[in-house]
């Protein structure tokens, strides 16, 4: 069908730890991994290749601590951690729900579980209809996952950076605790950050920015979206200059 052209050939997909949670609110839901991996599958069926950058908040925060005594440094590797345990359960949801061949490459080396992340081995993969899953981060402490899918964003030359949310988009305040918040369908990466909209952060802003990559969020829970935004569909918030 025409309408399900895709508008983008490659795509860097950026998923919250704290999405996998589901309604549990810790740890991985199996439902939601069963969920996720059809909603990508519907996507990687029209041919698009998918990279996709996970957060490791629904098992541990860097920044969380040093409120139980942990430096930031080593609490930011310990979250770096947690973004391969959910790199590796989606890994296997996708083979085993979608039958999509997937590859895990870590920023932080472990042989055992993942291939180490190199920037050629991870755009061949892709041209050979892989999933790429890109774990750890950035490997180094203070960066956000937000800003490690920004840099592989511009690394492997991703067409867009879709930020998958439980809300509909960029609201002008916090749809969940405003119900007259009002949803911005487009804005500038500068505007964003003047305004101090929590998009993503300012280190991932500014690189989308220089690079030319624009950010689509929406919302990754209502059936279909993901699609939709592939095929360019007028759904979610667009961020560009």
């Amino acid at each position: 069908m025409e309408g399900d052209r895709p508008k983008f050939r490659r795509i860097l997909l950026k998923l919250s730890g704290e999405a996998f949670a589901g309604s549990k609110g810790y740890g991985i839901d199996p439902s939601f991994l069963e969920y996720v991996s059809q909603e990508i599958k519907e996507v990687y069926d029209l041919g698009v290749q998918i990279a996709i950058v996970i957060g490791g908040g629904n098992i541990f925060r860097g920044f969380e601590g040093e409120d139980i005594g942990i430096d930031r440094a080593t609490a930011d590797y310990m979250g770096m951690l947690a973004t391969v345990i959910n790199a590796l359960a989606l890994q296997s949801a996708l083979e085993r729900h979608a039958g999509i061949p997937t590859r895990v490459l870590s920023a932080i080396e472990m042989r055992q579980v993942a291939e180490p992340y190199i920037r050629r081995r991870a755009v061949r993969h892709l041209e050979k209809g892989r999933i790429v899953i890109f774990a750890g981060g950035t490997g180094n402490p203070y960066f956000s996952t937000d800003t490690a899918a920004a840099l592989r964003a511009a690394e492997i030359e991703a067409e867009v950076l879709l930020k998958a949310t439980k809300v509909g988009g960029i609201y002008d305040r916090d749809p969940e605790k405003h119900p007259d918040a009002v949803l911005i369908k487009e804005i500038s990466y500068l505007e964003v950050i003047n305004r101090g909209i929590r998009v993503m952060d300012h280190t991932a802003l500014t690189m989308c920015r220089e690079n030319g990559i624009p950010i689509i969020v929406f919302n990754i829970k209502e059936r279909g979206n993901l699609k939709s935004v592939v095929v360019g569909k007028d759904v979610g918030s667009l961020v560009r200059g």
